[in-house]
């Protein structure tokens, strides 16, 4: 194969993508959530919950939030096959991929150029979803499979081994730029530092004094160094080379941080580092569950929450992690597959604004109270003592708008009757790429897509002598986009508007009257799988699957 040629997953179906409409959010203030008062100067009010298929929620705040998401996690369906069992295992298969790979598109258009997107997922589709997320993000971007130790104690019952692990697919949008943080230092690491000579400085660790370059690699590193204390001159060993230059070195000496051994007759000198100068701890790629937390934990966490825990929940201790690393205070978190709402709510108390999806009833059971009590500051469980939280900040809930168009009693597609002046306009805006921002001055100007562009929408039938009055008013220096139901003369009299009728102008944009993407089998189509496609050399799959012979 030429090592050039790029490397593709392919799947049943895959070249099939929905045509997805953007909808508006509806806000239901009966469910938005706010304190009673302000606790600190950094709460965080405008936070957003969603209710409904994430997929159409993610297309939803595509046009607002494009490129302003600093951290994406979600924690998808892991295809065990107990959610497919009405498939075979290549359709199952190919149908998962297929819905995560929709929503890891409008993902990445999400995230901001510094952003990072983390997945939790098991090894029944790591490797496929790594295959697919290096296709999307690009596989330079890719940063670390993070093994989550997830288990406390072996599962006895397991027929070959005991699942202990998940993994966690961490992706840059783009890498070159992005900087994870480092995290704070324990106590246990703090530990190793003493102070065996009474350095008046403090508690000290050391490290070696050679390097990992050979004499003919850097032979300025190579020279004689003479302990202070013996006189004995000392050379490092013929395949190494000191780490410091000479210059370094006498700066070493003056400061007073070469350490000879306890008894300074050491024949190979470290170089002291001193406890108020430790930096932060670089992330490994192994975090154990006495760190982050295991599914033991995070279960005790739902029943001090939940008369009736969520099934598949992550502690807070492991979200607290990924947030730190990912994100600074101020900074934006999403999490499409919200579960329980653990990870708005450690991001609630970590200072983070964030927008989490959910679709299920679970939305009310769990995330709902959960929050509330994040922010009454009533809920102390979690990471709230590590983080000090008190409480504040808030909320508003958001529910999808219906589809745009539904089809009447002959069958003809027409505007949605739930649809009232300001939410048509408000999502033929977003339709036709306008910010919806309606002004107080002309009654005309309802979105706006640069300074001199605009969109009126209006369920009129506009006359000649009506166009003729809004061409006047809008002027030769500005355009406007009109869309209405119908309206009367050749468009071409009016060179400053853009006249189309509505419905007709947008039903081949995208699907309508289609509520859910989720990943529910009920919702999927269940026609036989068509042949799959033959598969170009050198496809993923030649590699990942066994062929026969």
């Amino acid at each position: 194969m030429n090592p050039k040629q790029r490397l593709e997953l392919t799947w049943i179906g895959k070249d099939v993508r929905p045509r997805l409409e953007p909808r508006i959010l509806l806000e239901d203030g009966e469910k938005s959530y706010h304190a009673r008062k302000r606790v600190s100067e950094q709460d965080i009010f405008d936070n957003r919950l969603i209710f409904g298929d994430n997929l159409l929620a993610l297309k939803a705040l595509e046009q607002e939030f494009y490129g302003k998401v600093k951290c994406v996690f979600i924690d998808p369906p892991y295809n065990t096959g107990s959610a497919f069992t009405q498939y075979d295992d290549g359709l199952e298969h190919s149908l998962w991929l297929s819905l995560i790979r929709d929503r890891l598109e409008l993902i990445r258009r999400l995230l901001s150029e510094d952003g990072s997107l983390w997945i939790t997922i098991d090894d029944n589709e790591v490797y496929y979803l790594k295959a697919m997320c290096d296709e999307l993000f690009g596989r330079l971007n890719f940063v670390s499979s993070i093994i989550w130790a997830k288990r406390v104690s072996p599962a006895n019952d397991a027929k070959y081994f005991s699942s202990d692990h998940d993994f966690v697919l961490v992706y840059a949008k783009n890498k070159q730029i992005w900087k994870p943080n480092r995290l704070p230092r324990t106590n246990e690491q703090n530990s190793y530092y003493k102070n065996p000579d009474n350095d008046k400085r403090g508690p000290w660790n050391s490290v070696t004094y050679t390097g990992n370059k050979t004499r003919l690699e850097r032979p300025n590193l190579y020279y004689p160094i003479t302990n202070p204390n013996t006189g004995d001159v000392i050379y490092p060993p013929e395949t190494l080379t000191w780490r410091y230059s000479k210059d370094t070195h006498l700066e070493n000496e003056r400061r007073e941080i070469i350490y000879w051994g306890k008894d300074g007759k050491s024949k190979v000198p470290r170089l002291k580092m001193f406890l108020e100068n430790a930096e932060p701890v670089v992330p490994r790629s192994v975090w154990l569950f006495n760190e982050v937390g295991s599914t033991q934990t995070s279960m005790i966490e739902q029943k001090n929450l939940f008369r009736t825990p969520f099934a598949t929940p992550k502690p807070e201790s492991l979200m607290n992690r990924i947030i730190h690393i990912a994100t600074n205070p101020g900074d934006l978190v999403l999490d499409s597959f919200a579960g329980s709402g653990t990870t708005g709510a450690v991001a609630h108390k970590m200072g983070r604004r964030w927008i989490m999806v959910e679709l299920g009833e679970h939305c009310h059971t769990h995330i709902l109270p959960r929050l509330q009590k994040v922010i009454d500051g009533e809920d102390q469980g979690g990471i709230s003592e590590a983080v000090g939280w008190r409480g504040g900040g808030g909320f508003r809930y958001f529910r999808l708008a219906p589809s745009l168009l539904e089809k009447d009693h002959y069958g003809q597609w027409v505007i949605n009757r739930a649809y009232n002046p300001v939410m048509l306009a408000e999502a033929l805006c977003k339709l036709e790429g306008f910010r919806y921002q309606p002004s107080d001055t002309f009654y005309w100007q309802h979105g706006q897509s640069s300074e001199q562009d605009y969109l009126y929408v209006t369920t009129q039938t506009l006359t000649m002598e009506q166009l003729d009055a809004l061409s006047e008013e809008v002027g030769r220096e500005r355009t406007l986009l009109v869309l209405c139901l119908a309206f009367r003369g050749s468009p071409e009299r009016w060179p400053n508007l853009t006249v189309k009728k509505i419905p007709n102008t947008v039903l081949s944009r995208c699907e309508w009257g289609h509520d859910d993407y989720s990943l529910k089998v009920e919702n999927l189509p269940a026609a036989q799988p068509s042949p799959p496609p033959a598969r170009s050399k050198g496809s993923l799959l030649d590699f990942m699957e066994d062929e026969p012979a």
